[in-house]
């Protein structure tokens, strides 16, 4: 498997620190809201990357942190009047909730770094006790000059950064460029922990390097996030934990690209953003999680009601493909004929083509195709009818492609049981059918369609799909 790797800017072959082994790290939300599309796209990219890397045999183990200590959230909780800690609590249920109906896998660990706080302090106290660190009036900051690789990751001049920390330049710091690992509590009401330094709450940046090295060691394999992380973020934590830890934080490093609207990326600070909890109101979680796969991670990708009809269309061929699939299981019956069985090992191209493109820099939108391609193979092969056991094998073949894009797994459509009042207005629909009344035939097609019953005509029969 070959991997962009943004540090290097080159795709690089993939070789786990342990064979057989994947440490990942993946940036999470800060929670004091509901989740956009935009922010979804790391969530949904790097899901699919573990699933595809256990598919191909390797055990991985998984770290997204929730962010649970931030201004946002102090913010929020001032303005609901509630405590901080109630507002990131609850805006972690709701991340589950989303994350469920894109599919998104529960990460091996979820840290939060209000439980990751005896972690983080000594983190920063390791990092004073090198020289990389200084303390002032409470608060602690990084002496960016002091790493010497800084802006390696971003491929930035240190001599032209501006500081990447959350706060304002004081001039309290020894640099404009140094950044904050701890912060004082400015007011008494205000989320603060003991530390040596006095009463206060970490940086944004410390929490990842802390984290990261407590779940998976000094160490990863991959450490991946949003391309608007890779400076400051990403590039503050390779030079807290490279400075602290001596040595490589992470081998390989993955960023997505921007989900923009009208060419602008989307973000809250702007307010040009799509909650997924708003779409889900008109769209299944698959539509948001096929559009976010249907281009390349790396790459940007225009949202807008366009991308989103061609989605639902996209999903809708797959889906369909699975019901016919499911309804020949249902109805056939005996062993794959020879001629069936010839044309089930030339499927298994598709499985190939599948793997190559996914091994290719996480290619989901050529796996898609793939699977497009398959759909089209298997529609071909069964269009007058196939033995069960061929269905069997094919809906096999393709719900092991879909369920590594985290596809297929929710059934929108099943086939229902046929009750006498139904079945008489199928009879009926046919009869008008064959006598030509074709106008009948399509009202009772409409009639039943108001229903949320869809009727498809097939060699074996009629097959009854409920919405």
């Amino acid at each position: 498997m070959k991997i962009y790797n943004t540090l290097t800017r080159r795709k690089e072959e993939f070789v786990p620190i342990k064979e057989g082994k994947v440490s990942m790290y993946v940036c999470g939300p800060t929670v004091y809201n509901y989740f956009h599309i935009g922010n979804a796209r790391p969530f949904v990219v790097f899901d699919t990357m573990r699933k595809f890397l256990e598919y191909r045999g390797y055990k991985v183990k998984f770290v997204q942190n929730f962010t649970d200590v931030d201004d946002k959230i102090i913010n929020r909780a001032k303005e609901e009047g509630i405590p901080a800690g109630e507002v990131s609590e609850k805006y972690i249920e709701e991340y589950y909730k989303d994350a469920a109906a894109l599919n998104v896998k529960k990460a091996t660990v979820h840290p939060k770094v209000t439980e990751t706080m005896d972690d983080i302090i000594k983190f920063v106290q390791d990092l004073i006790d090198k020289g990389y660190a200084y303390e002032v009036n409470g608060d602690v900051y990084y002496r960016t000059r002091n790493f010497e690789g800084y802006g390696k990751l971003s491929g930035k001049n240190i001599d032209d950064l501006i500081a990447g920390a959350r706060i304002a330049v004081g001039d309290v710091k020894e640099d404009p460029l140094d950044f904050a690992l701890w912060k004082a509590r400015k007011e008494e009401s205000e989320i603060a922990w003991e530390s040596p330094w006095g009463m206060g709450r970490p940086g944004w940046h410390i929490e990842c390097s802390a984290m990261s090295r407590k779940y998976l060691g000094p160490t990863i394999d991959i450490h991946a996030g949003g391309e608007d992380l890779q400076f400051p973020h990403h590039e503050n934590e390779i030079a807290q934990s490279e400075a602290c830890n001596g040595q490589e934080f992470a081998h390989y490093w993955m960023h997505n690209g921007y989900i923009n609207i009208d060419g602008v990326k989307m973000s809250k600070s702007l307010g040009n953003f799509k909650t997924v909890r708003d779409l889900l109101n008109h769209y299944d979680g698959e539509v948001l999680r096929f559009l976010i796969l249907s281009g390349h991670y790396r790459g940007p990708i225009d949202f807008g009601p366009d991308i989103l009809t061609q989605s639902e269309n996209g999903l809708t061929r797959m889906r369909n493909a699975k019901s016919n699939l499911k309804h020949l299981i249902a109805t056939g019956e005996g062993t794959m004929t020879e001629a069936e069985a010839e044309t089930l090992k030339g499927l298994d191209a598709y499985r190939q083509k599948f793997i190559e493109v996914m091994e290719d820099d996480l290619n989901t939108a050529d796996a898609i195709s793939a699977i497009f391609e398959l759909v089209t193979a298997i529609n071909t092969a069964v269009k007058d009818g196939a033995t069960k056991e061929f269905a069997e094998k094919a809906l096999d073949l393709l719900m092991e492609l879909a369920t590594v894009l985290g596809l297929l797994q929710q059934d929108k459509e099943e086939t229902v049981e046929i009750e006498p009042e139904l079945q008489a207005l199928i009879d009926e629909r046919q009869a008008a059918r064959k006598e030509k009344n074709f106008a009948r035939a399509d009202e009772i097609r409409d009639m039943l369609a108001a229903q949320g019953i869809t009727l498809k005509d097939t060699p074996q029969g009629v097959q009854v799909i409920r919405k």
